[in-house]
């Protein structure tokens, strides 16, 4: 779950909680309302849609019998990883709807009513300048739609008329689709260099916790022409600090540049603590068959090891491509 919301924190730095025009401030004019130079800026967008959102691997899965490689079905062609609409709600017809939280009568919505207050500071760093940006983020309300998989259409040639590439023949489903919901954030982000050891780190409470709901695992390898593709469907997760009803955030997200035979990669760091997980309404088969109850989990908490035989709280989470 943490995974979603690192993503609603990087979304939310280009949305607000309405319509109001983005405002900005000069060093002059925020120097005269707090006593400090800087920047500060509100950004006012109440509302993001994406129509579609596709990934190419441009060299899909090796064949069998590749060099090195198993293959386990690869053909070599690129495929890409989709997210289009699912015809309901929100996502009746856009992959992506981003807005604010509303829940409880405005209580996850920042004072400001903006989506993302920023304030931004450039420091000398005594010698190893850089930049400093605090952010504090309104609560989401993501609507994901469809999350599948097809074949990547060729790119668009040389003199096109757009630059759309899109898919092409069979989209399998892997998800039906799903929601999320998150209470306010904070984060300070640091550019150039980063005294605070991350480029980018949480350390606050999400008030309410996170809860994703109407979540649908799809298996396209049953579906046949009478039969639907299977579906575990799971009406609602929720999760919050072990015996809280809020969710401390306490990630660093760092950038790893190439290193000899190593090319790069994105480590988080998280030590949260233990959670609590409740799991609402599972349906095994289709959405609408019957539940076979709810989950709890109480006080999960994860471990990594810096060494062998030592055990931290917490996950390192490594993303790299290939």
């Amino acid at each position: 779950m943490k995974k979603f919301t690192k993503l609603a924190l990087v979304s939310s730095l280009a949305i607000s909680a309405n319509a109001m025009a983005m405002q900005a401030m000069d060093d002059t004019s925020l120097g005269a309302t707090t006593g400090q130079d800087g920047l500060s800026i509100g950004i006012g967008i109440s509302k993001i849609e994406i129509e579609k959102l596709f990934i190419h691997d441009n060299d899909g899965l090796a064949a069998a019998g590749t060099a090195g490689q198993p293959g386990f079905g690869g053909t070599g062609a690129a495929g890409a990883i989709y997210i289009k609409g699912n015809g309901t709600g929100a996502t009746a017809t856009n992959g992506i709807v981003i807005g604010a939280n509303y829940d409880n009568s405005g209580a996850y919505l920042l004072a400001s009513r903006n989506l993302a207050d920023l304030t931004i500071d450039s420091d000398a760093g005594g010698g190893n300048p850089f930049i400093n940006i605090a952010a504090q983020v309104s609560g989401l309300d993501i609507n994901i739609g469809e999350i599948g998989v097809v074949g990547s259409a060729a790119a668009p040639a040389a003199g096109a008329a757009n630059i759309r590439r899109g898919g092409t023949g069979t989209e399998n489903a892997i998800l039906s689709g799903l929601s999320v919901k998150t209470g306010q954030m904070a984060a300070n982000i640091q550019l150039g260099a980063a005294p605070q050891g991350a480029m980018i780190k949480l350390n606050t409470t999400m008030v309410g916790g996170l809860e994703i709901t109407n979540l649908g695992i799809l298996d396209n390898s049953t579906k046949t022409a009478t039969r639907a593709a299977g579906e575990i469907f799971v009406e609602s997760i929720k999760v919050a600090d072990a015996n809280s009803t809020n969710l401390t955030l306490n990630q660093s997200i760092s950038v790893f540049g190439e290193e000899g035979a190593n090319k790069g990669y994105v480590r988080i760091v998280s030590t949260s603590g233990a959670h609590d997980n409740y799991v609402k309404a599972i349906h095994l088969g289709s959405k609408t068959a019957a539940s076979i109850g709810d989950v709890e989990v109480q006080g999960m908490q994860t471990y990594f090891s810096p060494a062998q035989g030592q055990y931290v709280p917490g996950a390192v989470i490594t993303i790299r491509g290939h």
